[in-house]
């Protein structure tokens, strides 16, 4: 369980101090993509310093890092205890003031720091900046389809309410976290096995506000690996992180009052949805189906969007 903090910090202006960027990311039996995620966060002129903890790996990963020469490339040891674990002991022994988490299969965009940078110093109170990504698949090729999504605007100020309804961020590699605040609300909640970002995510959107910039900043691997963990999740997986959020007392005061229920809902809605874009990509039809009755058991309102994102999942987006 994470503690609640008293009070989170004073968040420092961004033009008040240079920004120094950490990149941290967790690596398990990554060797196959993990070269090519160094190098996208290395060719960030805007990263200080890019940190891999290794999970406990039994492939080729930790060679792969060692045989990388460059001053900001740093390395350590986790012992198998989860990716959550990870992300906060990098975080924890990080010295820039922003951090960014980047998984081992992913790759940064070329300028998305610089990009990211920009949108915070130009939303100085904000203490997270995100963006968006498209996917690849396992050869780098895109399959993505969501700059058909060019016009669409996610939020950004105080974003929690919406938030606690569903995670529209999804992935780590999209934003810019500032390191006080991050490490004030306690980091990810290693109880978790799914959706600990999203909880992470909403406890850093009750300290204060996020800034989103329309811009495709990530390529978002799918590949065999974790196209079959997606593959086998179902919506129970997910609903203890749900259960999690709604019991978080530093979420749960920053909500309007009464909006919880509603919210929770909504968030179980999301998710099952979730699921059933998953079924729909491996085609599993059959059980995209019966998951969208789960949608409609919970409410019969949100059945024509969750359908239409259930249809537009077909065609990649």
């Amino acid at each position: 369980m994470l503690d609640t903090p008293a009070a989170a910090p004073a968040v420092t202006d961004a033009c008040a101090m240079s920004p120094a960027v950490s990149v941290v990311i967790p690596a398990k039996n990554a060797a196959a993509y993990l070269g090519e995620t160094i190098a996208s966060a290395l060719a960030q002129a805007d990263v200080t310093e890019v940190i891999v903890v290794d999970d406990g790996s039994t492939d080729d990963t930790v060679a792969i890092v060692r045989s990388i020469r460059d001053p900001r490339l740093r390395l350590m040891t986790n012992d198998a205890t989860g990716v959550s674990a990870a992300r906060n002991l990098g975080a924890r022994t990080a010295r820039g003031n922003w951090l960014v988490f980047l998984d081992a299969d992913d790759r940064l965009r070329p300028n998305a720091v610089t990009t990211l940078l920009a949108a915070a110093k130009a939303a100085p109170h904000a203490v997270l900046v995100y963006g968006d990504y498209n996917t690849i698949d396992s050869a780098g090729r895109r399959i993505g389809r969501r700059d058909l999504l060019k016009g669409r605007q996610k939020p950004s100020g105080n974003v929690l309410e919406r938030l606690a309804g569903g995670n529209f961020i999804v992935n780590g590699g999209i934003m810019l976290i500032r390191s006080e605040v991050f490490h004030a609300t306690g980091g990810f909640d290693i109880s978790l096995r799914y959706c600990e970002d999203w909880h992470c995510w909403c406890r850093l959107a009750a300290t204060g506000e996020f800034a989103y910039v329309p811009e495709l900043l990530l390529d978002y691997r799918l590949h065999t690996a974790n196209t079959m963990n997606a593959a086998v999740r179902t919506p129970q997986d997910f609903f203890p992180a749900v259960a999690r959020v709604f019991d978080d007392e530093l979420i749960l005061r920053k909500l309007p009052s009464g909006a919880a229920p509603r919210l929770r809902q909504s968030a179980e809605v999301h998710l099952v949805t979730y699921a059933a874009t998953q079924a729909v990509r491996f085609g599993r039809y059959r059980e995209a189906l019966g998951y969208l009755g789960m949608v409609g058991r919970r409410s019969l309102k949100a059945m024509p969007r969750s359908a239409v994102k259930i249809a537009l999942s077909y065609f990649g987006i």
